[in-house]
């Protein structure tokens, strides 16, 4: 079985599959496209016209979150709870993270600062909710990684650009957050899941998109 990866190099949902792909050392292959200009090969194979695509021989699956419950269950599926329930709410927080991926970046396009506050609120709000969710740790589930850490670990890898300037997490009100986001940016899988040129290219997209996160740069 051949697993070829198509991915956006700065797109958090493809480091989610390659964190997952990387942490159960599993051989793949990865593309990098432009989404701004996709090659056709690439529509005709996303339904949605989006990455992560994980091309298995010749099926094609799409979604982070499916891409990554495959690549567990044909690997042990040691990264998803037995019980139902707790799976099922392992998903509905792999759900919120997504949707927290989505603030934050409306928040790293915003061109004003009243935009770019709401997004910032709105993400302070979701992390508080997460803050208020983990338990002792090591990991969201506890003592057991999962692929609910995978999927937040690319948030908190986007938050820590420019050595954590712009980071939403206040340690001093998100303790658990901010040693659980620690924990896992120090893992190889995590620091190996974006490109070398990862944050020049982030800070490309918002120099080009005159977001007004720069202003706190400069501040």
């Amino acid at each position: 079985m051949s697993l070829h990866l198509i991915s956006f190099k700065t797109c958090p949902f493809v480091q989610r599959a390659v964190i997952t792909l990387k942490h159960k050392n599993i051989d793949f292959d990865i593309t990098y496209i432009d989404l701004a200009d996709p090659p056709d090969w690439f529509l005709e194979m996303s339904p949605l016209e989006k990455v992560p695509v994980l091309k298995v021989d010749d099926e094609i699956l799409f979604e982070s979150a499916v891409i990554n419950e495959y690549l567990d269950e044909i690997t042990g599926g040691e990264l998803q709870p037995k019980d139902p329930l707790a799976r099922a709410k392992n998903r509905a927080w792999i759900e919120f993270a997504s949707n927290m991926l989505g603030n934050l970046y409306m928040m790293k396009m915003s061109k004003d600062e009243e935009r770019y506050t709401k997004y910032r609120q709105a993400l302070v709000n979701q992390l508080q909710r997460v803050e208020k969710h983990l338990g002792d740790g090591p990991w969201f589930n506890g003592e057991e990684f999962s692929l609910a850490d995978t999927a937040f670990a690319p948030l908190f890898r986007h938050d820590s650009v420019a050595g954590g300037k712009l980071s939403v997490i206040d340690p001093a009100t998100m303790p658990k957050v901010s040693a659980w986001a620690e924990r896992l940016l120090s893992l190889p899988e995590v620091r190996d899941s974006v490109v070398d040129e990862f944050e020049d290219l982030y800070f490309a997209v918002l120099e080009k998109n005159g977001s007004y996160s720069l202003n706190r740069l400069a501040a």
